[in-house]
């Protein structure tokens, strides 16, 4: 017996990640994790079971070829994630390629055996069976290939899995099938087979189909990071560099409407910066020399020079994207109630058919008769309905989901959000529209309000985009000015009837001055406009909704608490504000350590760890791509109302779920029995496994009616 020594925790590692398409079931997150670990040099390995990848942390003379051959080993392939899309759309493609091809055999095949059955005997049954076996035997060698790899390669490696016990079905129906014909036999089973495949690989394709619809969000966040930054040289020139080139010390040169590279600490020039990535701020932040900078953030109103303390891994917002890996890692294990249900359903199989048939000897029945029977075993106790009962309901309930708006990007979710007990809202964008609206427009006269359009209609501040919609809508018709200016950082400035006029940032101390804008004529006092953030339409009615569910629901927020606290009191609801992400990841898994299942709401790249981290996730359709691939569900339109109903859903699909798994189990307790006791032919056990799935399926349609 090898044994491993641990590694030094001190020790430099790497990390390689790779995509491990072969994972069929939860036990293989225990497989690959405990085989990778008892590897010399490997020091952890962490599956995502979602996305199919592991990540290994190991010392950097182990290579890329190593860890594949260590996988190999194990019984699983692997590729870089580079080829990863591509290789999941070819396997998405062959999955339909079969079943289409064993589908259009199916259909064929039935249509000769009808005859069959209706009496045709001599030699009219015996071409029939010929002409069924032309069709079946290249369709089954080709649309059997998915199981029939997976069952070697597990066999190979000392392991079995569900594709053991069907591959062992099909093979020996067809084969049985074959010996029938070629002796002139009264039956065939040629359909049963072909069907068999078909509803098998209509299950499989449907799973793959949800399992595709989840997307990894952490790409998508670093994209946020800017490519590079112009930098200063020893010589005081300005040179660009790559965002991988950049080193502490540097000096950044960052233009109004660019995005830091790196973090850093403010050298010189005074600005705002949208903070709204890592804080879920809706207000940008003033920054002056000194004060640190984060990588991402967007610079707003006047070119800065920043110094670099951090690049690559070692920003902030590198660490988010980690902390959003590492939080999908828990809701990556779930184990879905089909995977639960299947854990033990091979050995159990194998045990029934192997039984059957030595028992039959036994009793002093002949090898024929008795491998007659364990087909018949084999085949009906088929994974057929269990193997749908979970995507097909998912299927059908992704689909009147999506006619109510609401996309469902990760079949697994639906189990998941079915089982939450709680809720975590952030503010901005989620509970609130994240559009400042103006409030105190009516307390100014049409001439004032005249010369603030056509200010606002000249800058492409969000403050300024806002007003100027809100003053058109009361068809006001904007004043004529001369010689606008733009200042950055403190507003537009133009000559109206011979006087300066000023639209820009209101003076310090001016309550609530984030979220406000200032109009002056020359040294006049100027008047402030006030803008506030309106809550979705249907918070107040979802967030009752939701209470009579048995749901509690709280708000998470990145925003000042003068922000937050007027929607909690408006929504009845209790808030935490001022978190950082961290912090909103601590506070959910704070939650989750103490039993805990919460649906997470939220919409910004700040709240990507805290998506990946709930039990479940939803983010609305104006979300950002980061919060928009972290989110298990997405839904379109400005009302709340979609979350109540996406719950809903989920609770209503997991009782669909758990009806048609009681239908596959008690569908076995009637059928195993007889098969066992040889009252069951192959053919009768292929058309009740047939009958099965169909009643499965009719079953699943009934999500059809979700939302009416």
């Amino acid at each position: 017996m090898n044994i491993v020594t641990p590694l030094d925790p001190a020790l430099a590692l790497d990390e390689t990640v790779l995509s491990v398409p072969g994972m069929r079931c939860a036990g293989c997150i225990s497989k690959i994790e405990r085989g990778l670990t008892e590897v010399e040099g490997i020091a952890t390995a962490r599956v995502n079971f979602t996305a199919k990848r592991v990540a290994i942390h190991h010392l950097p003379t182990l290579s890329l070829p190593d860890i594949q051959s260590a996988l190999s080993r194990i019984g699983f392939d692997s590729q870089p994630l580079s080829v990863e899309l591509t290789r999941q759309d070819q396997d998405s493609a062959q999955l339909l390629r079969a079943m289409a091809v064993a589908g259009f055999a199916a259909m064929n095949i039935m249509l000769l055996s009808v005859a069959v059955w209706s009496g045709a005997g001599g030699a009219t049954r015996e071409m029939f069976h010929w002409i069924s076996a032309l069709i079946a035997i290249p369709t089954v060698f080709y649309a059997g290939q998915p199981f029939f790899r997976s069952a070697l390669k597990a066999l190979k490696h000392g392991r079995t899995n569900m594709d053991v016990p069907i591959s062992i079905g099909v093979t020996l129906t067809t084969l049985m099938s074959l010996y029938e014909t070629a002796t002139n036999g009264h039956h065939a089973w040629f359909d049963g087979a072909v069907m068999l495949l078909f509803f098998l690989l209509t299950g499989r394709w449907l799973d793959s189909v949800m399992r595709d619809r989840a997307r990894d969000g952490v790409t998508a966040l670093l994209q946020h990071r800017s490519a590079g930054a112009w930098t200063l040289d020893t010589d005081g020139r300005a040179i660009w560099t790559d965002a991988a080139e950049l080193q502490p010390g540097m000096v950044m040169l960052v233009a109004v409407g660019e995005r830091l590279a790196a973090d850093g600490t403010l050298a010189k020039g005074e600005t705002r910066l949208d903070l709204s990535l890592i804080t879920g701020e809706s207000a940008p932040e003033t920054h002056r020399p000194g004060d640190p900078v984060l990588a991402g953030t967007l610079n707003l109103d006047a070119p800065i020079e920043v110094t670099v303390t951090a690049v690559g891994k070692d920003t902030t917002i590198a660490d988010i994207a980690r902390m959003m890996e590492d939080a999908g890692q828990g809701k990556s294990r779930y184990v879905r109630l089909a995977d639960r249900a299947a854990r033990y359903y091979a050995p159990a199989v194998h045990s029934l058919a192997a039984g059957s048939a030595i028992g039959w000897l036994v009793a002093g029945a002949g090898v024929h008769q008795a491998l007659l029977i364990a087909v018949a075993v084999l085949l009906i106790t088929c994974p057929c309905a269990l193997g749908l009962a979970v995507p097909v309901a998912q299927i059908v309930a992704a689909g009147a989901l999506m006619k109510r708006g609401i996309l469902l990007k990760d079949g697994s979710a639906l189990e998941r959000l079915a089982e939450v007990d709680g809720v975590l809202f952030d503010k901005t964008g989620t509970l609130t529209l994240g559009r400042p609206v103006p409030v105190n427009l009516d307390d100014m006269p049409p001439d004032v309000l005249a010369v603030m359009l056509a200010l606002a209609r000249t800058s492409r501040h969000v403050l300024s985009l806002s007003l100027a919609r809100a003053i058109d809508a009361r068809g006001i018709a904007a004043a004529v000015i001369e010689d606008v200016q733009e200042e950055a950082g403190q507003g537009v400035s133009a000559t109206w009837q011979g006087r300066r006029v000023h639209l820009g940032r209101p003076a310090h101390g001016v309550e609530g001055s984030e979220l406000a804008t200032a109009f002056r004529v020359e040294d006049e006092p100027g008047q402030v406009v006030q803008f506030t953030d309106a809550l979705r339409p249907e918070a107040v009615e979802t967030i009752g909704r939701l209470a009579a569910m048995g749901l509690d629901s709280s708000i998470l927020s990145g925003d000042r608490i003068a922000a937050v606290a007027p929607v909690a009191r408006t929504l009845g609801l209790t808030a935490m504000a001022g978190l950082r992400p961290q912090e909103k990841l601590d506070a959910i898994q704070r939650l989750s350590g103490a039993g805990k299942k919460m649906l997470m709401v939220g919409d910004g790249i700040n709240d990507g760890p805290a998506l990946a981290a709930g039990h479940a996730s939803i983010a609305p359709a104006s979300a950002s791509d980061v919060g928009q691939q972290a989110a298990d569900l997405v839904f379109v339109g400005d009302s709340l109302a979609p979350i109540a109903t996406a719950i809903r859903a989920a609770r209503k699909t997991m009782r669909i779920v758990r009806e048609n798994l009681g239908l596959a189990i008690a569908y076995n307790v009637i059928a195993v029995p007889l098969a066992i006791a040889g009252q069951v032919t192959p053919l009768i056990a292929a058309l009740a496994m047939s009958g099965s799935s169909l009643l499965v399926i009719g079953n699943a349609l009934r999500l059809n009616r979700i939302g009416r």
